[in-house]
């Protein structure tokens, strides 16, 4: 007979989402169960942001060393190497001690942590892989997603972009195969750190839900570096070329230069499979995702989803919001506490970075029309006009009616990511463009001139 312990909550998944979840409610009085047979984090700490955030450090690193020997520094004509094993083992230190931290938090939380895969046995039972059975009052489904690989012929001979962080070295030649977040953000970093990178595109444009004008100055940003993109591409198969090289052939026929690396950064879906939610009789949608009401409900009331495994965006600040206020619903006494998809800001880690939060023109003007004011500027950074960089940054306003009220805040350039958090919060409280024409700048800043659009 299999053990049965009871416990408030089971918590399937020990990502971003999965672990504030499971601290908020235990700070509520829960009595927590955890699941998650890999390391703690997920895909954030392990195979996404960080390890991702700290190679992008370390591209920006080396561009700034040219930029150096262009200001005056002296630097060896042939540019220092970078050695990207010492680099990873510092990367992973970083990580060790973010591990720890969520393990110390774990056991002073009171949270059983079970190092183990999880499964529905029924509604209220989740078995683990060790044969143990726990009973939930309620479950939390946060299991997250996984790369998609393509289903076709040569497929496995790519890797897919959790496989990046097992590089050691950059790849001679790199084909990326995408045109979201990882396919542009590991374009960068690659091209950066030594690779010959060309992205192949299907449709006629990167990043397709940012706003259409910046990604337009994003890809000449990216041509600059030496970055050449394939739009309209059809993938058909992937074949050997000897030496270890693959080459791309399309739907016409035609066959590519070899490649000594392919990436295939072709979106994620939801890791459902073997976790027995049909038993649980919880409902998924056409792509796989776990349904959930704007309160994180699934289909069985007493069981709820969060994260990547639903359909809400994949950002790891959107699982822990969602995940805390859906706690303290459940056990914090505050009925009306929900995470509110709107207005969301999100940076693509691109060279330089590109910021968002809220409309996009294109999507304001589909929703109010003529109503629609923009304001832009393009400028240099400061360091790149010294060191006579072609790099320009792009900053746009989207405003609506007569009080011009900021529905959407678009920024493509250097510091964009650490210049929208803020706006993020004021645009959230309904700012118009008469609030950030009365707001001081601070010079000289690239961040001043978000408040001097005219």
């Amino acid at each position: 007979m299999n053990a049965r312990t009871d416990f408030d909550l089971i918590v399937i998944g020990g990502g971003s989402g999965g672990l504030a979840g499971a601290f908020r409610a235990a700070a509520h009085g829960a009595r927590v169960a955890l699941l998650e047979p890999g390391e703690l984090g997920g895909t954030c700490v392990n195979v996404g942001c960080v390890p991702k955030k700290a190679m992008w450090l370390a591209a920006e690193l080396s561009q700034r060393i040219a930029m150096a020997a262009q200001l005056g520094f002296d630097l060896p004509e042939t540019p220092p190497a970078f050695e990207w094993k010492e680099f990873i083992v510092h990367r992973q230190r970083y990580i060790a001690g973010i591990h720890a931290s969520y393990r110390k938090r774990v056991d002073e939380s009171g949270i059983v942590w079970m190092p183990c895969r999880g499964e529905f046995v029924d509604a209220h039972t989740v078995q683990n892989s060790d044969g143990a059975r726990l009973r939930g009052e309620r479950v939390l489904i946060a299991t997250g997603g996984r790369p998609r690989r393509p289903a076709l012929p040569g497929a496995e001979l790519g890797l897919v972009s959790d496989d990046f962080f097992n590089l050691c070295s950059a790849p001679r030649k790199t084909a990326i195969i995408g045109a979201g977040y990882v396919a542009v953000e590991l374009a960068g970093v690659l091209q950066a750190l030594g690779s010959q990178v060309e992205l192949f595109v299907r449709g006629q444009r990167l990043l397709e839900d940012f706003d259409h004008e910046l990604t337009d100055d994003l890809l000449e940003n990216t041509r600059q570096h030496g970055i050449h993109a394939h739009f309209g591409y059809h993938l058909a198969q992937v074949q050997p070329a000897g030496d270890g090289h693959v080459a791309l052939i399309n739907q016409a026929g035609d066959r590519s230069e070899p490649f000594e690396s392919l990436i295939f950064a072709t979106g994620r879906v939801p890791s459902t499979a073997s976790l027995g939610v049909d038993i649980a009789g919880v409902k998924l949608d056409e792509a796989g995702f776990v349904q959930v009401d704007e309160w994180q409900n699934t289909s069985v009331p007493h069981i709820h989803a969060i994260g990547d495994v639903t359909n809400a965006p994949a950002l790891t600040p959107v699982a822990i919001a969602a995940a805390r206020r859906l706690m303290d619903r459940l056990y914090g006494g505050k009925a009306d506490s929900k995470l509110e998809f709107r207005d969301i800001a999100t940076v693509v880690f691109s060279h330089p970075p590109l910021g968002r939060v809220g409309l996009s023109e294109q999507e304001a003007r589909a929703q109010f029309g003529d109503a629609v004011k923009v304001f832009r500027t393009r400028f240099r950074p400061m360091l790149h006009a010294l060191a006579d960089s072609p790099q320009r940054s792009l900053f746009k306003l989207v405003c609506v009616g007569e009080e011009e009220r900021v529905v959407g805040l678009h920024l493509l350039g250097e510091g964009a990511d650490e210049i929208l958090q803020g706006f993020a919060v004021a645009i959230r409280k309904g700012i118009t463009r008469r609030d950030l024409e009365d707001t001081v700048a601070i010079h000289p800043t690239s961040a001043e001139e978000v408040v001097l659009l005219r």
